[in-house]
This record gives C-alpha cells, sequence and structure tokens, in this order.
C-alpha cells in the first residue's frame, strides 16, 4: 500500500506525546490526513464507535484509505517512516533505534508521561502521587543526558525515529514539574529534535 497519495485518518488525543509523536512523523513527511481529535478524559477511547476498531481503547490509531486500522504509536511511526531518513539504513543504528523505541515505551513512557498526567492533568497533589515517581523520571533523564554526552542525536548523526519518540513527552517534561536545567544536553537535543520538526519550542 501506498502512502504517498492516501489520505489517512488519524484518531489522537493532542495532550498525548504518544499521539503527537505519530503526528509528528506525518506532518515531517508531508502525509496527507484527516486529524479527529479523541479525548481520553471525556472517555471517547471508550466509545462503542471506536471500541471496534481498537478494542484496546487507546490512542492514537490510524485507518487508512482501505479501512485498515492500525494502533500503538511506534507501529505506526514505524509503517509510515519506512523507507525514509526517520529509519537508520545501517543495519546496526537501526537495531539501536529499535532499542529506543522499546526503552521508550517500557521505562521513559511510564514514568514521564505519567507523572504529567497525574500532576498536569489531573491536578494531583504531591502527596497524591506515588513517591518512587519523580525518582524513576530523574533515572530516566539521568540516563537520556548521559547517553547524548557529544552525541547530537540518540542514533548515529541525524533525527530518528528514536529522537522523535523521546522528545515527545520530554518536551514537556516542565508539566511533570521536572526541572530540565540539570539536563543541558537534553535541553540542546530537545532544540534540535523541535528544529528538525519545525516544532514552537516548548522549554
Amino acid at each position: 500500500m501506498s502512502l504517498d497519495n492516501a489520505a489517512m485518518t488519524l484518531f489522537g488525543d493532542s495532550i498525548s506525546g504518544n499521539c503527537l509523536k505519530v503526528k509528528y512523523v506525518a506532518d515531517h513527511l508531508g502525509l496527507p490526513y484527516e486529524w479527529v481529535e479523541t479525548s481520553v478524559l471525556n472517555g471517547e477511547t471508550q466509545a462503542p464507535e471506536f471500541l471496534a476498531m481498537n478494542p484496546a481503547g487507546q490512542v492514537p490509531v490510524v485507518r487508512f484509505a482501505d479501512n485498515r486500522v492500525l494502533a500503538q504509536s511506534n507501529a505506526i511511526m514505524l509503517h509510515l517512516a519506512r523507507g525514509t531518513s526517520l529509519i537508520p539504513s545501517d543495519p546496526w543504528d537501526r537495531a539501536q533505534m529499535f532499542q529506543w523505541l522499546f526503552w521508550e515505551q517500557y521505562s521513559h513512557e511510564p514514568a514521564i508521561a505519567v507523572l504529567r498526567f497525574q500532576k498536569f492533568y489531573l491536578k494531583k497533589a504531591d502527596s497524591e502521587i506515588d513517591p518512587a515517581l519523580p525518582a524513576r523520571c530523574g533515572k530516566v533523564l539521568a540516563l537520556m543526558n548521559d547517553h547524548l554526552a557529544g552525541r547530537s542525536f540518540f542514533v548515529g548523526g541525524s533525527l530518528s525515529l528514536a529522537d522523535i519518540a523521546l522528545a515527545a513527552y520530554t518536551r514537556f517534561a516542565h508539566q511533570a514539574g521536572l526541572d530540565l536545567t540539570d539536563y543541558p544536553h537534553i535541553r540542546a537535543w530537545i532544540g534540535r529534535v523541535e528544529r528538525g520538526l519545525n516544532l514552537d519550542p516548548v522549554t
């Protein structure tokens, strides 16, 4: 299936980094799509018509012109970006990109995204939040900052899906109450990713 001339429909919540990273890829590659705002907070992902499309009740979801449906943010990104420079051609660099994509969903998103959601959107007081959660965020950020020392991007020397996946929530870390001042390599990297994707700075 060619994506070049086939419009697709992206179902996503604009507050979700998982949804935004799919949007970032589509925009960066100039892929035509219709965005359908689908609110998690308003329960729209649990509506019967949405569950018929994605029984997991999660966004993002993409529906292609031939009505095939794909869920899970990193799977969608990989499909949209196939054959482009966002996926390294070198086998080792590509494997490293996959490593960071898996880590992003297993370790990064469950820390930073969860803390951001609880503090910024659910307005929970610090006393209501698992005290281990900010500490996990600190470990995640320290690992990223150390990796980026002497590097411009996470894999190889150019923007890849690894950067897009990791930047989507990290660039909103301040909404989780996380101060990136102590992570200068992350701050510089976020700027490079934002410029590469033509995004307005948020940090």
